[in-house]
């Protein structure tokens, strides 16, 4: 299993983002995928959970209505797309399947 995020930056509060997960090794298009973040030494927060055919799983609280996980299954990618960001968004951002985890990518919302 292999798990390669990609998109993260810095950004200025109330700008966008969209985060990519390309997956191989496992058949994509049968997994549930999400995404997770994490502060510093804090625990990872679940994000959001997509299913294998596209619906949604799950969103945080503190970010719905702002942030949409979708996938494409040709593509063997998820993505986060992450509008209206926030200071509080600035975390690193892993991409999760089934005990494995991504490199991460760092989001930091500053002005």
């Amino acid at each position: 299993v292999q798990l390669v995020e990609s998109g993260g930056g810095l950004v200025q509060p109330g700008g966008s983002l969209r985060l990519s997960c390309a997956a191989s090794g496992f058949t994509f298009s049968s997994a549930a995928m999400s995404w997770y973040r994490q502060v510093s030494r804090k625990e990872r927060e679940l994000v959001a959970r997509i299913d294998r055919a596209g619906g949604i799983l799950h969103y945080a609280d503190s970010v719905k209505g702002r942030f949409t996980i979708s996938r494409d299954n040709v593509k063997s990618t998820v993505y986060l797309q992450m509008n209206s960001l926030k200071p509080e968004d600035t975390a690193v951002y892993y991409c999760y399947y089934s005990g494995k985890w991504g490199q991460g990518t760092q989001v930091t919302v500053s002005s």
